[in-house]
């Protein structure tokens, strides 16, 4: 009897257990920890990146949920005022980040990920993640811009060789012409933020004709928008813009031509145009055919050197993550994002770069691209997108909308003298 009495109390001692170990009715299991990322990049790249996630939700069972919007820029500011913010958010100008961090609105990132930010990156990428001595933002996916892609076979075929100056381009667009096909095919559209296509191009062209002492002083608005150094670059962006014969579809097609689409008349057969401007991701908008034979099929070289004295330099941009709570589950993927685990898929399906110093570069799914990756965090001139670094009034405002206006026949003066007076005082 006294044997059975002890088997009958143990069994109710151990019921409980027992029911919430099965996750009966006496104790439901926790819900898993879910972060929402909101950001920029759409379609494939989308796609890519929640890829990319897959080690870090399966290694900590942190749901990660991103939701990618094409009016990024006026979204975000209508979540934030609207008390709603996304727990992290991908933000593709340093100008939005400051911004935010102004309004108070973010939150510094902790000591253990500035600590990551340390180990495996230039003093460069923590500086731009900086505002006010406080570190907010996480460089992840970044691009180079000052490339100029082309048809590898077609230009070969028609004997073209890369031209290592301004000079030398001209001479061989105006043979392009002569041949009958457009030397360039541009666009710039791009929804809400229409016009950054363009910027980028009037940036290189500065770094090239000014320098990178006076771009910066461009940036930090040390010299006015209208300054003759900034008139000087955007007379030599226009020199090829601004030529019908130069540009497929000529001059007034750039501002209703989507930005990932110019690239795509390279690759058709025959060509409609022979070369294209833009950063290093434009690879994942070639197509599919494109892409799985881009050694064989791509060719590209940095866009050629204006004053010898400043050479090639390297124009880039990235995406830096930012957070707007610090739940544990946000600051363990932050943590995830300065490491190569959370970059390698990525740079394998292309289309992007990264600044990780620990990375591998044969994961790169080209050679170009491994190639690039090298020159990006090997170059001795970089310099960050100049739009993405002035006032969001500006980099994200005026700049992309004057740009606009100038391809569209406003005269470059006006265009130049509009933005100077949109700098907030």
């Amino acid at each position: 009897m006294r044997k059975l009495s002890f088997v009958l109390m143990a069994l109710l001692v151990l019921l409980p257990v027992a029911a919430f170990a099965r996750g009966g009715e006496e104790t439901a299991e926790p819900e898993a920890a879910m972060i929402d990322v909101f950001g920029v990049f759409r379609d494939q790249e989308a796609l890519r990146f929640e890829e990319g996630m897959v080690p870090f939700e399966e290694r900590t069972g942190i749901d990660m949920v991103y939701q990618p919007s094409s009016e990024f820029e006026t979204q975000i500011f209508v979540r934030i005022e609207a008390g709603n913010p996304p727990d992290i958010a991908a933000v593709p100008q340093p100008g939005l980040m400051r911004n935010f961090a102004e309004r108070g609105a973010l939150i510094p990132l902790p000591g253990d990920v500035i600590d990551r930010i340390d180990a495996n990156y230039t003093q460069a990428w923590k500086d731009l993640g900086s505002y006010e001595g406080k570190v907010y933002g996480v460089f992840h996916r970044v691009n180079a811009k000052s490339f100029v892609w082309y048809n590898k076979p077609e230009f070969e075929g028609r004997g073209y060789r890369v031209p290592g100056t301004w000079d030398e381009m001209i001479v061989l667009m105006d043979r392009m012409v002569r041949d009958g096909v457009p030397p360039w095919s541009v666009g710039i559209e791009s929804g809400a933020a229409t016009g950054w296509a363009a910027t980028d191009w009037m940036e290189d062209v500065m770094l090239r004709t000014a320098g990178p002492e006076v771009y910066d002083q461009w940036v930090n608005h040390e010299i006015p928008f209208n300054h003759p150094a900034v008139r000087e670059a955007a007379d030599y962006m226009l020199q090829i813009w601004g030529n019908p014969d130069y540009i497929l579809g000529g001059s007034q097609s750039i501002a209703t031509t989507n930005f990932g689409d110019a690239v795509l008349p390279l690759f058709t057969d025959p060509p409609q145009a022979m070369m294209h401007r833009q950063g290093n991701f434009i690879i994942g908008f070639m197509q599919d055919h494109v892409q799985d034979n881009v050694e064989e099929m791509v060719g590209v070289f940095a866009l050629p050197e204006i004053n010898p004295r400043w050479g090639t330099p390297v124009l880039g941009g990235g995406d830096q993550f930012v957070i707007f709570d610090d739940r544990p589950e946000i600051i363990e993927f932050m943590k995830f994002l300065t490491t190569w685990e959370s970059a390698k898929g990525m740079a394998a399906a292309g289309g992007a770069l990264f600044a990780h110093q620990d990375q591998n570069f044969n994961d790169y799914g080209s050679a170009i691209e491994a190639d690039l990756a090298k020159i990006l965090v090997n170059a001795e001139v970089f310099r960050f997108d100049a739009s993405d670094l002035m006032p969001a009034e500006v980099g994200a405002g005026s700049f992309w909308t004057g740009m606009t206006d100038a391809v569209t026949g406003v005269p470059i003066g006006e265009v130049l003298d509009m933005i100077e007076e949109s700098w907030p005082q």
